[in-house]
């Protein structure tokens, strides 16, 4: 029951995580830079530069918005590609590790043996953990290149400095949450695929003996010889003595018998 449960959890964990990224995919407001707002007793004229992995786009105070397609694949700047590629890699190994979670789930009827679904789950949470790692790494880039120019001191003074939107946050947020439901996968099928290998101690019979065999033991060889050939010769002698004891009053029973048997022919 508990299996099944962490599975369920780890599911709906995964999947919302994947839910995230994908929607930070269409969102807007990446980077964001606000130029104006000095605001008084007048009209506030203040203007919004942001961009997204598709288009930048410019804001005015009348909510007037003028934005420019990036036109061509290969005249993107090359950081926004690698951020593109990295998502889209991260969500195509997502959907595969996702099939493959739900197939090898306890609670469902499909995947053969209970084995074979532990092993489906796990690449399942394979699949999660690269795609999440993947995802990561793409919003990481994207950061680095806004505060490399937020940052940077050199930076020309009428250039404009971005600051990071609300997709970024609700991205690493998801990615999280991938990265999460991938342990809840590996924490239940573990112990299954991977069991613990059992040590075995041998020992000899001679370095350890149970009490009935410590005749063959080094401990009873050494010490107990001298007192078993006691003990011998001491039954020895007394049967011997026993012996010697019974011929004895055999012999005074054969004399007393005679002198018995003379009495009476004497009389």
């Amino acid at each position: 029951m508990r299996k099944r449960l962490f599975q369920i959890l780890g599911f709906l964990v995964s999947t919302l995580g994947w839910v995230f990224v994908s929607c930070t995919m269409a969102m807007d407001y990446w980077r964001v830079s606000q130029i104006g707002g000095q605001g008084g007793s007048f009209i506030i004229k203040v203007a919004w530069y942001w961009s997204n992995l598709w288009k930048d786009c410019f804001i005015d105070s009348t909510a007037v918005v003028n934005c420019r397609d990036y036109s061509v694949l290969w005249s993107v700047t090359p950081y926004i590609q690698g951020v593109r590629g990295l998502l889209m890699i991260g969500l195509g190994l997502g959907f595969v590790g996702a099939i493959l979670a739900f197939v090898g789930m306890e609670c469902t009827y499909i995947g053969g043996s209970e084995k074979i679904k532990d092993k489906i789950l796990f690449a399942g949470a394979v699949f999660h953990f690269i795609g999440g790692v993947s995802d990561i790494s793409g919003y990481c880039l994207y950061i680095n290149r806004i505060a490399r120019t937020a940052f940077n001191p050199n930076l020309d003074p009428t250039s404009l400095r971005y600051d990071i939107g609300t997709p970024l946050f609700l991205g690493l947020v998801g990615a999280f949450l991938i990265l999460v439901g991938a342990v809840f996968y590996v924490v239940t099928v573990f112990r299954v695929i991977f069991p613990e290998t059992k040590v075995v101690y041998t020992y000899s019979s001679r370095s350890c003996a149970t009490p009935r065999n410590r005749s063959k033991s080094l401990y009873t060889g050494y010490y107990r010889s001298s007192r078993q050939s006691r003990m011998s010769r001491q039954s020895r002698k007394s049967m011997e003595s026993s012996l010697s004891k019974s011929s004895d009053l055999s012999k005074i029973s054969q004399i007393t018998a005679e002198e018995i048997s003379d009495r009476d022919a004497f009389v």
